[in-house]
C-alpha cells in the first residue's frame, strides 16, 4: 500500500500544482476588474504602462518598427501602473508584508539541509513540501490581498521556464556524444570554453544539456565535485552572456526591446576576460588532481578504447557489453574487455543526430512569442491560460523526442526524468514563494532609483540574482534604472533608447544597462537556484552516481571564494569609474565605488 502511495503521490502532486498554478487566470478571467488580462501582465515589478503616441514608432513589429508590445495598447492614467502604480499592485491591492517572505526562506533553508540531515525524508517528501509552501503563499495573496496577479506572474514565468528546460532535457538525452579523448586540464579547459561560446546559440539550459554527459564520461576515474561546479559557472551561466538566447534575462531584455546584437556588442569585452579569468582558475586546480582518466592508462599502453568504453573500472552505459543500465550503479567494478595492442585514434561519435532537429525546433520556437510577431496566437487572451504557442510546441518536442529517440542513445545517456522531476516540483515552489521578495524589492529600487548609481544596481542586481531568480530581478531592476531617467520599461522604444541612445540626453545610460546584464548573468552562478540549469546539472550528475556539493558547500566553498574576488575585479575595472570612466550623473555611484575601495576587507584599498 506504501508503495502504491509512492506511486501515485507524484501524478496527484503534478495535477494539484498545474491548478494552483492555472486557477489564477481564471480568476482573472472572471474578475477583470482584480486586475489585467493574462496576456498584459508581463513581470510583477513593472513600471507603468504608457499609451504610444499615434504618430510614435515603436521596435519590433514589422519593417516600419511598429510597436509588438500587445500591453502597450491599453489606455492607462499618467502613473497608474497595471495595478495603480510602479510596483503593479497599486491602491487596489497593498503590498505584501515582509513576513510573507519566511515560506520562501524556508524553502530555500529546506534546499540546503535537506540533503545533509534528512536525506530520507527530503527524498521523499520535497515535492509536498515544495507545493505547500508555495500554496500558503498563494493562498494568502488570493484570499489575504485578493490579488491574484502576482501568483498569475508566477504560473506564466514557470510554465515558460518548465516548458524550455523540460524540451531542452529531453531532446539533448537523446544525443549520445562518445569520444575517446580523455579527461585532463587541457582538454577539459578546451571543453567548457567551447560550452560557453556554444551556450550563445543554444542557451545556457541547451548547452548544459547537451554536454554535461560527454564531460563526465571524459572523466571517468578523475571526476570530483569541482569539475561539476565549474561547469556550472562557464556553460550554464557565465558563457551565456553575449546572445539574448544566451539566458533568460537578456532574453526578457530583448522582448522589452532592446536590440538583439546589444549583448554582444557591449558586453564582449567584459564577458571575455571573466570567462578566461574563471577556466585559469580551473585550470589550475585541475592540474592538482593526479588522478588519470581511465581512458587516459588505456591509451599510455597502446590499447584501443572504443568511444564509451572505461577500461578497468565501472563501464559506462554506451559500452559493449553492457546490456541493462543498472550494470553501472552496481557495486564494485565492471570490467570491459579490450582489444590489445593496436593504434588508439582519437574518436567522436554522435548517435541519436535526430536529437539535433529537435533541438533546433525548441530555439526557433522561443521567438514564437506575440510580442515579437504579431501573427503568433495569443493563448493567454484567446483561452487565458499561462501559457502560449511556445509551451505548447516545447511540450509536443518533450513527447516527440523521447518517443522517436534511439534506445541506445537514451540507455547511453543513462537517461531518466528524475532530475527533470526533482527541478520541476521544486521550482513550483520557488517560483510561488519568492514572488513577495520580488514585490518588495521591485517596489524598493523603485523608491530608491534617484540615490542609487551604478555599484548598487550591479551588486545589487547580483547578489539578488544569486538567490532569486535571475530572469525578474533584471526586469526589477531594469525597470528602477530606466525610472530613474524618466523612462518605462514597458515601452519598447524608451528601452531601445535606454540600450542605445540614452534617450536623446547626454547621460549615458548604456552603462547602467550593462551593470544590470552583466551581474544578473554571472551572478546567477552563485547558488543551485540562480539560474534554471545549475539544478539541472546537479540532478543529472547525482542521477549518474556523482558526488556534488551541498547547497552550503557549493556558496561557501567554490561561489564565495572563485566567484565574487573575479566579480568584484569585473565591478573595479568596468563599473567603479577607477579604470573605465563613469557616466555624467554618476556622483553617487562614485562615492560608492570609493568607499568600497576603502573597505579593507576587500584589500583593495589605495
Amino acid at each position: 500500500m506504501t508503495r502504491l502511495a509512492q506511486l501515485l503521490s507524484a501524478p496527484l502532486l503534478a495535477v494539484l500544482a498545474l491548478v494552483l498554478l492555472a486557477a489564477p487566470a481564471l480568476a482573472q478571467d472572471a474578475d477583470p476588474a482584480d486586475g489585467a488580462p493574462a496576456g498584459d501582465a508581463i513581470e510583477t515589478n513593472a513600471g507603468p504602462i504608457q499609451e504610444p503616441e499615434a504618430d510614435e514608432v515603436m521596435p519590433g513589429d514589422g519593417p516600419e518598427g511598429e510597436t509588438a508590445l500587445e500591453s502597450g495598447e491599453i489606455a492607462l492614467d499618467e502613473g497608474e501602473g497595471v495595478h495603480g502604480d510602479a510596483d503593479g499592485h497599486g491602491a487596489e491591492h497593498p503590498p505584501p508584508p515582509v513576513w510573507l517572505t519566511i515560506p520562501f526562506a524556508v524553502l530555500l533553508l529546506m534546499i540546503a539541509t535537506g540533503p545533509l540531515f534528512y536525506p530520507h525524508f527530503w527524498h521523499h517528501y520535497y515535492p509536498h513540501v515544495a507545493i505547500a509552501l508555495g500554496a500558503a503563499v498563494a493562498l494568502y495573496y488570493w484570499l489575504g490581498l485578493h490579488d491574484t496577479l502576482p501568483i498569475l506572474h508566477a504560473a506564466e514565468e514557470y510554465f515558460s521556464f518548465i516548458a524550455l528546460l523540460g524540451a531542452l532535457f529531453v531532446a539533448s538525452g537523446t544525443i549520445l556524444i562518445k569520444t575517446d579523448f580523455p579527461g585532463t586540464p587541457k582538454n577539459n579547459s578546451v571543453l567548457l570554453l567551447a560550452g560557453a561560446v556554444l551556450s550563445n546559440f543554444i542557451g545556457t539550459t541547451g548547452a548544459s544539456m547537451l554536454l554535461i554527459r560527454p564531460y563526465m564520461r571524459l572523466n571517468a576515474g578523475r571526476l570530483k565535485a569541482y569539475h561539476i561546479v565549474f561547469f556550472i559557472f562557464i556553460v550554464s551561466n557565465v558563457g551565456g552572456a553575449l546572445t539574448p538566447i544566451g539566458d533568460p534575462p537578456l532574453f526578457l531584455g530583448f522582448l522589452r526591446g532592446v536590440p538583439f546584437f546589444w549583448t554582444v556588442t557591449h558586453i564582449w569585452y567584459i564577458w571575455l576576460p571573466t570567462i578566461l579569468a574563471i577556466t585559469a582558475v580551473f585550470y589550475v586546480i585541475d592540474r592538482r588532481n593526479k588522478a588519470e582518466s581511465l581512458r587516459e592508462g588505456a591509451e599510455d599502453v597502446g590499447r584501443d578504447v572504443e568511444p564509451g568504453e572505461v577500461p578497468g573500472a565501472r563501464a559506462v552505459p554506451e559500452a559493449p557489453g553492457v546490456e541493462d543500465v543498472q550494470d553501472v550503479h552496481a557495486e564494485g567494478e565492471v570490467e570491459v574487455d579490450l582489444p590489445s595492442d593496436r593504434p588508439n585514434p582519437k574518436q567522436l561519435e554522435i548517435e541519436g543526430k535526430a536529437g539535433f532537429l529537435w533541438l533546433g525546433v525548441v530555439i526557433a520556437s522561443v521567438f514564437l512569442d506575440p510580442n515579437i510577431f504579431g501573427w503568433v496566437p495569443d493563448l493567454h487572451e484567446i483561452l487565458h491560460v499561462p501559457f502560449g504557442i511556445r509551451e505548447v510546441i516545447m511540450f509536443a518536442v518533450c513527447v516527440a523526442a523521447y518517443k522517436t529517440a534511439k534506445p541506445e542513445a537514451l540507455r547511453g545517456n543513462d537517461f531518466n526524468f528524475e532530475p527533470i522531476k526533482e527541478v520541476g516540483f521544486l521550482f513550483i515552489g520557488i517560483f510561488l514563494t519568492m514572488q513577495p521578495a520580488l514585490t518588495l524589492i521591485g517596489q524598493w529600487a523603485q523608491v530608491n532609483a534617484d540615490s542609487i548609481g551604478v555599484t548598487t544596481f550591479y551588486f545589487g542586481t547580483g547578489m539578488l540574482s544569486g538567490v532569486l531568480d535571475n530572469a525578474p530581478t533584471y526586469v526589477s531592476f531594469l525597470s528602477a534604472a530606466m525610472g530613474k531617467f524618466g523612462m518605462d520599461v514597458n515601452v519598447p522604444s524608451m528601452v531601445s533608447d535606454f540600450a542605445v541612445v540614452g534617450a536623446g540626453t547626454s547621460i549615458e545610460t548604456t552603462f547602467y544597462l550593462q551593470a544590470i546584464s552583466v551581474a544578473a548573468v554571472f551572478f546567477g552562478a552563485l547558488t543551485y537556484i540562480g539560474n534554471g540549469p545549475n539544478f539541472m546539472v546537479k540532478a543529472i550528475a547525482e542521477s549518474s552516481g556523482v558526488q556534488t556539493p551541498s547547497f552550503v558547500a557549493y556558496v561557501i566553498k567554490y561561489a564565495l571564494p572563485i566567484l565574487i574576488p573575479i566579480y568584484i575585479v569585473v565591478w573595479f575595472v568596468f563599473f567603479s569609474g577607477y579604470v573605465v570612466p563613469q557616466p555624467a550623473d554618476a556622483e553617487a555611484a562614485a562615492a560608492a565605488a570609493e568607499a568600497v575601495v576603502r573597505t579593507p576587507g576587500l584589500l583593495l584599498r589605495f
